[in-house]
């Protein structure tokens, strides 16, 4: 039992167990071009949230995993099969349960760590803040926190690319379809100048960027990338959680 893994964790032994902080993957179920899972982003959700709270607990840290929520916003993936979509009114309403939940037990900060680029959710945590003023929320997507360069031949992709494929190389080799099926990843660009130099934003109709639902060629892709992509994913976030829970919340600027 990890007893950071609320999953795993028995009443027995954290009835009595102080929480600083809580935290809560959250992934999406989808298609990731033809050679990955369409768990991708749960695996990679759920493996990078405990090895990062495993990391910051043996440095002190009071942390709590939740499990992982495995579905996301797919508004722009409609006609992609099952890929299942939750509306963020919805991603919102489950959100104001579970820190009701927090807020009525004493437990006053929660982490969402966002696995799926689909996801938004800082208006709903400006939202919800204000409903609950003694929680501290926040949020964090973990393929933000890492300069992708630095690890890979081909770092501009943002889906199923050599960055996921790498890292599920790395944790379940046993979901990843040989590389000589993958899809290239090629996807199409934006006609409207603006959009295409990303300071302007509208939602990608998926099946009309990209073929093989990918986006980023995987080719070139190893386990050996995605292991010290993800050793270094999640030393960083281990910082930021011991951080997070020994922060006072009533003394947050300096």
């Amino acid at each position: 039992m990890r007893p950071y893994i609320l999953a795993e964790a028995n009443w027995k032994h954290i009835h009595d167990q102080p929480i600083d902080l809580v935290i809560l993957p959250w992934g999406a179920t989808e298609a990731h071009n033809y050679h990955l899972p369409y768990a991708t982003d749960v695996i990679e959700a759920d493996t990078i949230a405990a090895e990062s709270a495993r990391l910051a607990w043996e440095q002190g840290a009071k942390v709590m995993v939740l499990p992982t929520i495995p579905f996301g916003v797919n508004t722009g993936q409609t006609d992609i099969l099952l890929d299942i979509n939750l509306y963020p009114s919805t991603q919102k309403a489950i959100l104001n349960d579970i820190i009701e939940v927090l807020n009525r037990q004493g437990i006053h900060k929660l982490l969402i760590l966002n696995s799926h680029g689909g996801n938004d959710f800082k208006t709903m945590l400006r939202e919800l803040g204000v409903q609950y003023p003694n929680m501290f929320l926040s949020t964090c997507s973990w393929f933000n926190t890492l300069d992708k360069s630095k690890y890979f031949d081909e770092p501009k992709g943002d889906h199923a690319d050599e960055m996921e494929t790498s890292l599920l190389l790395h944790l379940r080799p046993d979901l990843v379809l040989p590389l000589d099926e993958a899809g290239d990843g090629a996807a199409k660009k934006w006609k409207v100048q603006a959009l295409r130099e990303g300071w302007a934003w509208a939602e990608r109709k998926w099946s009309q960027v990209t073929e093989d639902t990918g986006i980023g060629n995987p080719k070139q892709a190893t386990a050996e990338k995605g292991k010290r992509y993800f050793e270094d994913v999640t030393q960083k976030l281990s910082g930021f959680l011991l951080e997070l829970a020994n922060l006072d919340v009533k003394a947050l600027y300096e």
